[in-house]
């Protein structure tokens, strides 16, 4: 028998713990939504109160402001409804301001931060609502609408505003410490844009009290201040671009007198795609010398005293970073000290004279409202989703990074402060240098030598030449493997960033999880004390493999080249691809004799093969070809090395570029932010080993060989 049921989805009662404690961020993220709910309101100002119990059984958190407030219907159809859509339908406060909620959970958020909360909101009209909410009962409700909620109202004389009153027990008391109540002052303080005229004259100040906490948090009562943006920058670039992709930027340099600014006009012949963009960037170098200087022309704390070197560096490194803005506040993480979310870092490893790190730059990107720029905040308040406005918003904020890269590296040239010359070059000096070998012939011809002792001299230097030529090669091999490893710093970076994570996030708790333990001897404390202290041995053991795969590219001096397990080496270097294979469902498959041995050095295999699969990585993904796979085969004949054949499914390489050899010449890239530099250090790397690499033309992906020179070859 066939039945028709109308159904409807009821959310379990604790779905409201899910987009509160489970879908945001951590406490930080928890405090800044009722800091921008208190903007929204129209208030003027925020205060947040911590003050722990006398007998630190628990604490209060108090969050106050003298907004609008909420009427009764409002808390009922609003305040009370999860995933509500009246922020995002109104845009904007009665007072004109640009809503900074609008997913309808950042108020949940107190669920993370205590185990109830106590609303007193009073209108305009004087009218006083009271909300009290204890979060365990949704824990085991069945249905969220099962637990009941009171809701008082009355008339009041009581000042318009909303006051929250969050408390929670000695385990939420523990999540607060020194460096939390740090952490979140600066986060108070990026929370802001460090440009006044982003909100005119509508101010919004916030206020921290903390009070009455265990002995090593000190008491706080400060009015909180935007991080400023220093004018004793270095090199500066800033500008507006319009939507249409149009725009003018300015560049200055105040490292020198009397310098002109320049205006750069810049036309991206296209759409940004993420809207207008107001950008501000500074730039700082940090070699001693400049850092002196730095402060000789001023530089000061926050209070205006002057600063030595370490507490100048100290301050560079608290203020860097390029916070993202929406309506004059900050988008977590982008713009913390952590999170390079310009892959800065990244592009310096690969040309560390041009490129600026992340901790040398102190700036800000203003961006549009999410329907204008397509720029959309995650619910879990941690960055913007990363669609193709995002990608947009990195590959523009880098184009203007880049303008001031290339000004700033001719000037450094130019006033002699880029880095001395390197041992190599006056190496190669003397390599080609004949003045020593020209005064010894000149000398012993003077004492009438015979031809005999001018061929000895002669033998003698190229013995001498030949010793330098040996070491500038080596030093290059070096070069070359370290210049491998920051290719594929991505991959280490994309491994290590969850182990870090945990780390960050879990010896902190470890710590609070003992003290806990010690004093109460609970069996539940124990058992999450072990249970983080197994999940960081696990996180450490990660780490062990991981530097043990990257080992050999990072040597540091050159070992003996001795017999290897060929087929064991190339899987290890597959190894550190290990995760980025996996995610982009790449199979590998490496055929060849287990016990095959190959004399070389095991750098140079690692940076031949890295570069390849470097390479296929980024051409099947970029491409997104159906069929992904690696194919290495090595063919042997007994103890003598035939070939290895390399094979991927990629788009494959255009045979004119295949009958030139063009690939193997450095800064030669089809990538649009290649470097040109792997297939020819890979190339460099076979030939230290008497091997070469050579491309072939294939119907099917790109195909490389590498196989023994021949004994007539050079």
């Amino acid at each position: 028998m066939n039945t028709n049921t109308i159904c409807r989805i009821r959310p379990a009662g604790r779905h409201i713990l899910t987009i509160g404690r489970d879908l945001i961020q951590d406490n930080y993220a928890a405090v800044l939504e009722l800091v921008k709910n208190a903007y929204d309101a129209d208030s003027p100002d925020v205060h947040l109160e911590f003050k722990a119990f006398d007998d630190l059984s628990g604490y209060s958190i108090v969050v106050s402001d003298h907004g609008h407030g909420m009427s009764t219907d409002d808390i009922i159809n609003k305040w009370m409804v999860p995933s509500t859509s009246d922020k995002r339908d109104r845009r904007k406060s009665p007072l004109g301001r640009m809503m900074q909620g609008s997913k309808g959970v950042g108020r949940y958020a107190t669920s993370i931060l205590g185990s109830n909360l106590y609303l007193e909101t009073v209108t305009t009209v004087g009218e006083k609502t009271t909300v009290y909410l204890e979060w365990e009962p949704f824990k085991d409700a069945t249905y969220l609408d099962d637990v009941e909620i009171i809701v008082e109202t009355e008339k009041t004389s009581e000042p318009q505003g909303t006051r929250l009153t969050i408390e929670g027990d000695k385990e939420f008391l523990s999540e607060w410490g020194k460096g939390q109540f740090y952490k979140l002052r600066d986060e108070l303080k990026k929370l802001q844009s460090p440009v006044s005229t982003v909100f005119g004259k509508d101010e919004f100040c916030i206020k921290l009290t903390v009070n009455d906490f265990p002995e090593e948090v000190e008491n706080i009562d400060e009015t909180i201040e935007p991080y400023p943006l220093f004018d004793l920058f270095d090199y500066r670039i800033s500008g507006k671009i319009n939507e249409n992709g149009k725009g003018t930027l300015t560049y200055s340099c105040k490292k020198a007198r009397n310098t002109i600014e320049e205006e750069i006009p810049l036309d991206l012949e296209k759409d940004t795609g993420c809207g207008e963009l107001d950008i501000d960037i500074r730039v700082y170098d940090r070699e001693p010398e400049a850092i002196n200087t730095l402060i000789s022309r001023g530089l000061t704390d926050e209070s205006g005293e002057p600063l030595g070197k370490n507490e100048a560096r100290r301050l560079l490194n608290t203020y860097n970073g390029i916070g993202v803005y929406r309506n004059g506040f900050r988008i977590r993480p982008l713009g913390e000290r952590t999170f390079d979310w310009l892959e800065l870092d990244k592009r310096r490893v690969n040309i560390p004279a041009r490129c600026v790190g992340s901790n040398q730059t102190i700036g800000y990107v203003q961006i549009q409202a999410q329907d204008q720029s397509g720029l959309i905040e995650k619910s879990a308040r941690d960055g913007l989703r990363e669609n193709t406005a995002f990608n947009q918003l990195k590959a523009i904020t880098t184009l203007v990074i880049t303008q001031l890269e290339w000004r700033r590296y001719h000037y450094r040239r130019k006033e002699g402060l880029s880095r001395p010359i390197y041992k190599i070059e006056q190496n190669l000096q003397q390599l080609f240098s004949s003045e020593a070998l020209k005064r010894n012939v000149r000398t012993q011809l003077d004492k009438g030598a015979k031809a005999e002792k001018i061929i000895e001299l002669i033998e003698q230097d190229a013995k001498d030449k030949n010793k330098v030529a040996e070491e500038i090669r080596q030093v290059v091999a070096i070069y070359q493997g370290q210049a491998t490893l920051g290719k594929i710093i991505n991959v280490i970076l994309h491994e290590g960033r969850q182990p870090l994570s945990y780390f960050r996030n879990q010896i902190p708790n470890l710590r609070r999880r003992y003290e806990f333990f010690r004093k109460t001897k609970s069996q539940t404390a124990f058992e999450r004390l072990m249970r983080i202290a197994e999940g960081i041995e696990q996180n450490m053991d990660f780490f062990v493999k991981l530097f043990s795969r990257l080992d050999p590219l990072a040597a540091g001096r050159r070992p003996p080249r001795k017999p290897l397990k060929l087929k064991k080496t190339i899987e290890g270097t597959l190894d550190v691809f290990e995760s980025q294979l996996e995610t982009h469902k790449i199979s590998v498959q490496v055929k060849g004799a287990d016990d095959f041995m190959l004399s070389v050095w095991e750098q140079d295999l690692y940076t031949i093969f890295t570069n390849l699969i470097d390479n296929s990585l980024y051409w099947i993904r970029e491409k997104d070809v159906p069929t992904r796979k690696i194919m290495i085969e090595i063919q042997t004949n007994g103890d003598t090395l035939n070939c290895i054949d390399y094979h991927d499914t990629g788009p494959g390489i255009e045979p004119s570029l295949i009958e030139s050899e063009v690939i193997f010449e450095p800064q030669f890239s089809t990538k649009p932010d290649g470097t040109g530099l792997g297939l020819a250090i890979a190339g460099e790397a076979a030939n230290r080993n008497k091997l070469e690499l050579k491309v072939l033309e294939s119907e099917e992906g790109a195909h490389f060989i590498l196989q023994p020179k021949m004994e007539n070859e050079k």
